[in-house]
């Protein structure tokens, strides 16, 4: 097949040809990139908002997530985090905008990629792995309008809080209780997620879905991550008196 791109100098390296005598052009014109079975790459972005001033954030108890309804299967009917499939020649960042845009109409937003989660079993259509962003926006300044594959879509209130904790040595567990709800929409569902780590300067962490609640797959998971990771910087900033 013909060079995925249309630049290869980039990857010409020292120029000398491969152990079967290729040069760069002969070895990508021979190359099956099927030869393997693949994955399947999606996104997936946390989107929280606050109202007032950010500065004013105290705890995350006080900001909203932005939730798209499933429209098909799997997961129909539940609740999940706007996301969808890359398409081959957009970069995962341009994944997360459009598919944020496509299924919610909020667009422009700084988004920062803070996880990736590839167990086996996550999606029964195939072998999918997802990178999750995250943003955070003034509630006032977006407005928000389900489309594409959402059969709706909502922001939802949160309550996050520990409820059991272990350690021994350098490993430890953490289990959170994640609420999410909204009136109008009679959204009130519950999830257990546990974090577990091992290691101090190099940190092996995970997350995994206890009982899922209404939340697809494990996008409760994600979001429980995005939720610590946003905590924790709102700690260090108080600290810092800012």
């Amino acid at each position: 097949m013909a060079s995925f791109l249309e630049n290869i100098e980039p990857f010409r390296g020292t120029g000398e040809r491969n152990k079967d005598g290729q040069t760069l052009e002969e070895f990508l014109a021979g190359y099956q990139p099927y030869r393997y079975e693949t994955p399947s790459c999606t996104t997936d972005a946390v989107v929280f908002s606050y109202r007032g001033m950010e500065e004013q954030i105290r705890d995350v108890n006080a900001l909203e997530v932005l939730l798209v309804k499933r429209s098909n299967h799997p997961s129909i009917g539940f609740w999940a985090l706007p996301g969808g499939f890359i398409n081959l020649r957009e970069d995962l960042e341009e994944t997360a905008r459009r598919e944020l845009q496509e299924e919610t109409g909020v667009s422009g937003l700084c988004m920062e990629q803070i996880a990736v989660y590839g167990a086996m079993d996550r999606d029964p259509r195939t072998r999918v792995i997802t990178t999750a962003y995250m943003a955070l926006v003034n509630r006032e300044e977006i407005s928000v309008e389900a489309g594409d594959d959402a059969a709706d879509a909502a922001w939802c209130k949160i309550r996050l809080s520990c409820v059991e904790e272990q350690r021994n040595g350098d490993t430890s567990l953490q289990v959170y209780r994640l609420q999410l709800f909204n009136e109008e929409k009679q959204i009130d569902t519950t999830a257990v997620v546990e974090k577990n780590c091992r290691g101090e300067l190099v940190r092996e962490v995970s997350y995994r879905v206890r009982e899922p609640g209404k939340i697809a797959v494990d996008h409760s998971a994600i979001l429980v991550q995005a939720l610590l990771k946003l905590q924790g910087r709102m700690e260090g900033r108080i600290s810092a008196g800012r």
